[in-house]
């Protein structure tokens, strides 16, 4: 386990754990703090330099992303209100250090006939040799799930077979991002597409033993590492590869695997405004299915519609970048 080491490691020990006691996750805890720790051993500082002026020198000379900067600010001043109520320090130097202008981060969101042109790449290049058959069909399944329910990349690959119930159409996912185990539908040409694949399997493997759903190799489960490399060769083959991008404050997102997860909650949402419904009534359930902790955050898709919505804000911000 990683331990602090700066002349301040007992004060930020003793402060993870009563952040930790509140119910805080320690991997959300620590990071900013052992950043912090990490730049006052490099500078060698003591409590005397602990004024305004070196944590400004602080925001400067942490070369990441203004939002990581401003994390592991705000981290830091909540630390030393922890030490100014225990009255081992006076007052908080951060008190008026003002965070960084932060960049809003736009992700790339697929059209509902981009998802399909995916899908369908990767299908026709499914291997029909009894080698790599059913690896690459757990490859395309893994694809489609991320697509047609929204899923995490991992949580289709931690599928054990008794977590699918074909009879109720469901799968069980547990251990989520949030500690949320949740059981969710799914959509019925995913359901035939399951029961093809595992039909296959009990043919071309009738003594196989692997747990997994979605079989890996040598009784593993799949690699994240497979699922993107299927699906970055994908991107290029329907044209759709592009860089990430920055433009003033604004980031837009390359296409990555989690952009299937935006793209479906993006466009169910607006699947749902086009049948003449409140997005924002049915909020709370897509939560719930995507494995939300907060319906809030499945409102920030609302301020995303959808693609065209994107290629117009980038094309906009390029011609205020010209005027400028």
């Amino acid at each position: 386990m990683r331990r602090f080491e700066s002349f301040m490691a007992k004060n930020l020990s003793e402060y993870a754990a009563y952040r930790q006691q509140l119910g805080c996750v320690k991997k959300g805890i620590k990071p900013p703090l052992y950043a912090f720790d990490q730049y006052l051993n490099v500078h060698k500082a003591t409590w005397e330099q602990l004024q305004p002026a070196f944590f400004l020198q602080m925001r400067a000379d942490i070369r990441k992303h203004p939002n990581t900067v401003n994390k592991i600010l705000s981290s830091v001043h909540s630390f030393f209100e922890f030490l100014v109520r225990r009255q081992i320090c006076r007052v908080n130097p951060l008190d008026d250090i003002p965070p960084l202008p932060e960049r809003f981060f736009i992700p790339f969101v697929f059209t509902p006939e981009q998802t399909d042109q995916l899908l369908t790449n990767i299908c026709v290049n499914i291997r029909h040799c009894q080698k790599h058959l059913l690896f690459d069909m757990a490859i395309y399944l893994a694809m489609a799930m991320l697509a047609r329910c929204g899923m995490r990349i991992n949580e289709p690959l931690r599928l054990c077979r008794h977590h699918f119930r074909p009879d109720e159409g469901s799968v069980y996912i547990e251990r989520t991002k949030f500690r949320k185990d949740r059981l969710i539908p799914v959509p019925q040409k995913v359901l035939d597409e399951l029961d093809n694949y595992l039909v296959a399997r009990n043919v071309c493997c009738p003594e196989d033993q692997n747990p997994y759903l979605l079989a890996g190799r040598k009784g593993r489960p799949l690699k994240d590492y497979h699922v993107r490399s299927a699906f970055h060769r994908a991107v290029e083959n329907i044209g759709l590869k592009q860089p990430k991008r920055t433009m003033g404050n604004m980031t837009f997102g390359s296409p990555v695997p989690h952009s299937l997860r935006h793209s479906y909650a993006i466009n169910t949402l607006n699947r749902i405004k086009a049948r003449g419904i409140s997005p924002q009534q049915a909020l709370p359930v897509l939560a719930t299915y995507m494995g939300h902790r907060k319906y809030q955050y499945t409102a920030a898709y609302l301020k995303v519609k959808d693609a065209s919505d994107i290629a117009g804000l980038i094309t906009f911000t390029k011609s205020q970048s010209v005027v400028k």
